[in-house]
């Protein structure tokens, strides 16, 4: 068996799902991840968008890329449903190497998922475009989905909550939001058959992953 390739990059991050604030799978008074989602479900879209990035000597700069996922329940029963979409920029390689990282293969914060999935649709290069207003994030892909965030409502001066929750991707630095009202995913490609519509409890950071 082959020896997982060394990756790494840095660069921005946030997510969207459709729970109230904040995501009981990270803060309730459960184990992690044992807590029924707050609306029942759980629908999940996370996007990354790479500044400096390699894959063994292959270059990931300036790519995107949005994982989405579905879960019937909490997420640690597993059954859950994921699907990645790959910037259109990238080349093969770069889409074969995306797709390992984000699938779970390659180790690092996305194989913490790998266990409570069920079924994976598999990857798809379509145009993301990222963009970050200040403290705000959004993303699009045409067609499929638009996510916004702002920081969540806070007396704090810094305009915005930090926590440390232990969340796989950003374990020890991790800024809470809320989703924008009109905040949409079409699950017909990604999961199930419906289209999300809700404010829902986001989580934005900075830093670096790698394996």
């Amino acid at each position: 068996m082959a020896s997982p390739t060394n990756w790494r990059f840095s660069g921005d991050y946030f997510e969207n799902c459709n729970c109230d604030v904040v995501c009981p799978c990270l803060a309730s008074l459960r184990a992690p991840l044992t807590a029924r989602p707050s609306q029942g479900v759980c629908d999940l879209a996370l996007f990354f968008h790479i500044d400096r990035g390699s894959y063994g000597e292959l270059s990931l700069d300036g790519l995107n890329v949005a994982v989405i996922a579905h879960w019937p329940g909490p997420m640690a029963d597993g059954n859950g449903t994921l699907a990645a979409y790959i910037d259109e920029r990238a080349g093969d390689r770069q889409t074969a190497a995306l797709g390992a990282i984000f699938g779970g293969a390659e180790g690092g914060p996305m194989a913490a998922f790998a266990p409570l999935v069920g079924a994976t649709l598999g990857v798809k290069k379509v145009p993301i475009s990222y963009a970050i207003a200040g403290k705000s994030r959004s993303a699009e892909i045409p067609g499929i989905l638009h996510m916004a965030v702002a920081p969540l409502p806070t007396m704090h001066p810094s305009g915005e909550i930090w926590t440390a929750l232990g969340h796989p991707i950003a374990p020890d630095r991790l800024a809470l939001a809320v989703g924008s009202l009109n905040s949409t995913f079409s699950r017909t490609t990604a999961c199930a058959g419906t289209t999300l519509a809700k404010t829902a409890t986001t989580h934005r950071s900075t830093g670096r992953t790698s394996r």
